[in-house]
């Protein structure tokens, strides 16, 4: 089994993708929107830390957080929060036919997948590129043909703000810079 290395820095901005286990479709469901929610809430009152940008989607997430000074920790933070949901979620969502040797051992549920992608934001830009991936991915799914049409996401955050326009990316991908 490969040996994967993240990327840690004490403070550090990272950016985030958890994926559902076989992509099943549940995320944006009002009550695992509402387990999730609580799930981050809980971890967040001993674990601080800071969530710039997110988009939920039915079958994955994406998201930037930002970490306290001196803390590298963001894994123990997402097996905490992935542990919690699959506490609470685990009544509707587990399915047992879905269980595998490899589950089993690492008595894990049929809700999420083992692992997660982490990159380390370096910089203005690559904060900027991953925002403005984050809020368009609803587009890219095609979920919704305009940003400001998904509501699952700190799109609507960043509106209020004035750090966007509500008639961002408009549906248009050549609007972006996302290479």
């Amino acid at each position: 089994m490969p040996k994967y290395k993240r990327a840690y820095r004490k403070g550090g901005t990272f950016f985030f993708t958890l994926v559902t286990y076989r992509r099943r479709k549940f995320l944006t469901k009002p009550e695992c929107r509402q387990i999730l929610r609580n799930a981050i809430c809980n971890v967040r009152q001993n674990r601080p830390f800071t969530i710039d940008a997110w988009v939920l989607l039915p079958n994955h997430l994406h998201c930037i957080w930002t970490l306290p000074p001196n803390d590298t920790d963001y894994s123990t933070r997402w097996s905490l929060i992935k542990a919690r949901f699959s506490r609470y979620a685990k009544i509707h969502l587990h399915k047992p036919e879905l269980m595998t040797p490899s589950k089993q051992k690492h008595r894990e549920s049929t809700i999420w997948q083992r692992r997660f992608w982490e990159h380390r934001i370096r910089g203005p830009d690559d904060f900027q590129t991953h925002i403005d991936y984050i809020h368009y991915n609803p587009v890219k799914h095609k979920l919704v043909t305009r940003v400001k049409d998904w509501p699952h996401s700190t799109f609507h955050r960043y509106v209020r703000q004035d750090i966007y326009a509500a008639n961002w990316a408009g549906g248009a991908i050549t609007d972006l810079n996302l290479e």
